[in-house]
């Protein structure tokens, strides 16, 4: 008996042997089970994910002895005339040689006549976006409104090249990639039965490598066993198909996530040198920091597609960055991808991608910095600086002269001494009263009686203007909307998207809610919407609320009068006058309506006051 490679000796024969299409077999056999089969199928997916074999499969329970039947025996000879293509009524058709309008136009003609053993007459065309637009539409008619015997089975890699009529005529199913869980399992399985001793982290490495196609799995493995004889090991896989070993990729993005470069570079240059694909490693390391995503989303989910000795350092690499982070490394490195299929020294630019994702992780985003003013931390690969400690206010100046060079055109005057003020004639001493006591403290704000007071609001953006006042801008731009439970719903213009997504990061809203409790008396949540009803405030987004007074009056034409110094007890007490060159000089009226005075006024926000 000639020799009969794995993808063909372990090919499913049951819907119990079909792997990682449960949708699709699980529907198949409802239909069966509960008399509702169509007259049209449609297999979409991927190279080796089972399309042909499903169909086969669905085919032998159509016309089982006594079908159609779910649990029909694979070793029955009709189900072995199907298996092998040498059923009359079961025919298989390559739409990428049988494309044309007279081979459609012939099966056409064919399907008028019954089977001959079986219930039904199948047809099953694989490759069917192989056929051309007029073999597409002569086929039409015949699709929609075939013979009650006839059962049509189409198989298609691209979905997208098939007619959108043909697809609306056919119930469609999507076979999925198969987990490399679920391929490790099946190879260990098939070296099982083949008496070959295939370690464990081969078989991962295999099935990563086949890409989610089981018949790709097969196939290497069946290289691997006429390389390596009766025992394989992840090394030999390595070595014989170029890839790149899981902890090596976890080691590079390890290196990048602790913002090593030298290592990371080093171990880029290695992979070189050993003569891997850089192209296929830099996949690789995209794979694995959406691995990473997936690991903050879903642990289980992520876990599937990986082997038991990553599972660990996955979830520790996982806590090394924030989502944020992660994922412009991603974009960085699908940057790198693209220039990299287009450029000759793949190395640079795979060097470069790997400096550039360092420098990305330490960065800080505008919204990491408005976390760690509101009281937040910085990412963990950002640098910590103490903050300094908030000098004592001090005391604010008396007014003085604009130092501009307005000033430098006018001689300094010394102030004259304040005159003494004539003493008011004593009035009659007031009756005894009991010393004064300092007024209480400021009591804090009362729990609220009823949560449907309309006052709640604003004494809560007035809570919020005296402990944070930084987001005060975004707290304002909302409008209680109403009370539900313990459920506050606080509507923003479309407008105010910022400041909604501002206030809904979770160390925001964890202390608006803080906040809100501590006014009502009892635990509150926030529900925060955008509401298009609501008019949007006067200032803007883009000001943070810094830019909510509106500027100061251009300076009034008119001629400021200087403030006249109170010169009436002076003429009481004369002095001696002050030498004729400390006089004070006469400034003329015009001065203040120079235009260029006017000007360095309203630019420097100044206001002329006397010496």
């Amino acid at each position: 008996m000639s020799y009969q490679v794995f993808a063909r000796k372990y090919r499913p024969r049951t819907f119990a042997d079909v792997l990682g299409q449960e949708h699709v077999v699980r529907t198949l056999r409802n239909a069966i089970a509960q008399s509702r089969l169509a007259h049209a199928y449609l297999f979409v997916g991927p190279r080796g994910t089972g399309k042909t074999s499903t169909a086969r499969i669905f085919a032998k329970a159509l016309c089982a002895k006594g079908g159609p039947n779910i649990d029909f025996d694979p070793d029955d000879e009709l189900s072995i005339e199907i298996a092998e293509g040498r059923c009359m009524d079961v025919l298989e058709i390559d739409g990428a040689s049988n494309n044309g309008v007279e081979q459609v136009r012939e099966l056409r003609d064919n399907v008028k006549f019954a089977p001959t053993r079986c219930p039904f007459k199948i047809y099953y065309i694989d490759e069917v976006h192989m056929l051309t637009a007029g073999a597409f539409n002569a086929l039409l008619k015949t699709l929609e409104e075939p013979p009650p015997h006839v059962k049509f089975i189409f198989a298609t890699t691209e979905a997208n090249k098939i007619l959108p009529t043909i697809i609306s005529r056919c119930q469609r199913f999507d076979l999925r990639r198969i987990p490399n869980a679920i391929i490790a399992k099946h190879l260990l399985h098939i070296a099982e039965l083949e008496g070959v001793q295939l370690d464990e982290k081969a078989a991962f490495a295999i099935g990563k490598g086949a890409e989610g196609g089981m018949r790709d799995a097969q196939s290497m493995l069946d290289q691997l066993v006429a390389f390596c004889g009766a025992h394989i090991t992840e090394q030999d896989v390595l070595d014989i198909f170029g890839f790149t070993a899981g902890e090596t990729v976890a080691h590079l993005a390890r290196c990048i996530l602790e913002s090593d470069t030298v290592n990371a570079l080093r171990a880029v240059h290695d992979q070189s040198e050993a003569g891997k694909d850089l192209s296929r490693l830099l996949g690789d390391l995209i794979q694995h920091f959406r691995t990473l995503l997936v690991q903050q989303a879903d642990p289980e989910a992520a876990s599937e597609d990986l082997s038991p000795e990553l599972i660990d350092e996955i979830a520790a690499q996982a806590q090394m960055g924030s989502t944020e982070q992660l994922l412009r490394v991603v974009d960085g490195l699908a940057d790198v991808d693209a220039r990299m299929r287009w450029a000759s020294n793949k190395r640079l630019h795979f060097e470069l991608g790997v400096i550039a994702a360092v420098q990305s992780l330490n960065e800080v985003s505008i919204s990491d910095v408005i976390e760690a003013l509101d009281g937040g931390s910085l990412p963990p690969s950002a640098p910590r600086v103490a903050p300094a400690p908030r000098p004592a206010p001090a005391p604010r100046p008396a007014p003085r002269p604009v130092e501009s060079s307005v000033r430098e055109e006018r001689p300094y005057v010394p102030a004259p001494a304040p005159a003494p003020v004539a003493k008011p004639a004593p009035e009659p001493a007031p009756a005894p009263v009991a010393k004064a006591e300092p007024p209480p403290p400021a009591p804090e704000p009362a729990p609220v009686e009823s949560l449907d007071d309309i006052d709640l609001w604003p004494r809560f953006v007035s809570l919020v203007q005296e402990r944070r006042p930084l987001v005060l801008s975004w707290v304002q731009a909302g409008t209680m909307l109403g009370i539900q439970r313990n459920t506050i719903k606080v509507g923003f213009p479309t407008s105010e998207g910022f400041a909604r997504d501002s206030l809904m990061r979770p160390a925001q809203m964890s202390y608006l809610e803080s906040l809100i409790s501590e006014l009502t008396g009892k635990a509150m949540k926030f529900e925060f919407v955008l509401d298009s009803s609501l008019k949007a405030p006067e200032f803007s987004e883009m000001g943070l609320g810094l830019l909510d007074e509106p500027p100061p009056p251009p300076a009034p034409k008119k001629p400021v009068e200087p403030e006249k110094p109170k010169v009436e007890a002076k003429k009481e007490e004369p002095k001696p006058e002050p030498p004729a060159e400390a006089e004070k000089p006469q400034v003329d009226e015009s001065f203040y309506q120079d235009p260029l005075i006017q000007k360095a006024m309203e630019k420097f926000k100044a206001r002329l006051v006397t010496a």
